[in-house]
């Protein structure tokens, strides 16, 4: 049953994904707040309703909504509201929300270009456009304003914005310092490591980000917060941060050196890697595979433990220049 706990009401909202369901928070402040929203389905809709009956809310009575990033399972929902709900989360939300012809068109050919570096072969080229399905649960909105760094939203002068990427370039955190609550979407989960997902390069930037140590940054920066409750996007709360966060980082690295292991014997393509590191599901999963996969060589590539050869047209991983 929903129910309020210092200011927050965490309700928990059915998805269509593999993930499950997602939390959602309801903040009291000068302006009551919605931190995130939930997939577009109905089913997501008549859940939040019924939790928020228990709270003696309607979606209406809010007057804001925050994202903590712009994935489907924690934006769609915004398509339900008033049309003249303000929405305030990252810039890099806005074009994933409001999705323009020609951001589709380079978000295919960045992907169509990376899947040929990454040497995965031409029959699963057709995953580009089942990666664009997901979007049907997410909404077509804009934001009303940006928030970044140090910023307090407007009605929660408490909060105070952690940019936290890796998950998605989108993503942000709220810290109440007073008490050390951080409600920090998908960064952190009590069962799972997120996936540090691969996304077309910023607005007015030609390469592509590394998610996998923009998130290991993001980690460590968390780690320096005074944060005694972390609410986060799926699954329970988390009061042992510090202790998980190295967990997070130590299965990390024990990951990216078993892919080194390999490396030390031939090279191999990202694609090649992929199949080594998710052989059963590969095939069905292929753009989070490939993401956690290009991750772990990213990683081992900025610590200066492998060599990369883009002579081919398909780049080649080794762990010396000598192996081919």
């Amino acid at each position: 049953m929903a129910e309020w706990k210092d200011g927050i009401a965490k309700l928990i909202i059915p998805t269509p994904f593999a993930v499950g369901d997602v939390n959602v928070y309801a903040v009291k402040g000068e302006k009551l707040t919605l931190v995130d929203a939930g997939p577009k389905t109905d089913e997501a809709w008549e859940a939040l309703k019924e939790q928020l009956k228990e709270l003696h809310l309607i979606p209406g009575d809010f007057e804001q909504v925050v994202l903590s990033h712009h994935h489907p399972d924690h934006a769609g929902l915004l398509d339900f509201f008033p049309q003249n709900m303000e929405i305030y989360g990252h810039r890099v939300n806005q074009r994933w929300l409001s999705r323009t012809e020609a951001f589709l068109k380079a978000h295919d050919e960045f992907y169509y270009k990376l899947f040929t570096e990454f040497g995965v072969p031409e029959k699963y080229l057709s995953f580009i456009g089942l990666m664009r399905k997901t979007l049907r649960f997410s909404c077509n909105r804009s934001l009303t304003g940006e928030l970044q760094e140090g910023d307090k939203p407007a009605g929660l002068d408490e909060w105070t914005v952690i940019e936290t990427p890796g998950h998605a370039q989108s993503h942000i955190g709220l810290l109440r310092e007073k008490d050390g609550v951080f409600i920090g979407g998908d960064h952190l989960l009590a069962h799972i490591s997120p996936n540090p997902i691969l996304e077309p390069p910023l607005p007015g930037k030609t390469e592509r980000p590394k998610p996998q140590l923009q998130y290991n940054e993001s980690l460590k920066k968390v780690q320096d917060l005074p944060i005694s409750l972390f609410y986060s996007g799926h699954g329970e709360d988390i009061t042992n941060v510090n202790e998980l966060i190295e967990e997070r980082l130590g299965r990390q690295h024990d990951r990216a050196m078993k892919v080194k292991k390999w490396l030390e014997s031939e090279s191999l393509t990202v694609f090649e890697a992929c199949c080594r590191l998710f052989p059963k599901v590969y095939e069905k999963e292929l753009s989070l595979t490939i993401s956690e996969t290009v991750a772990q060589l990213d990683y081992l590539h900025s610590i200066g433990e492998i060599y990369i050869n883009k002579e081919e047209k398909a780049f080649l991983y080794s762990a010396s220049k000598e192996v081919v």
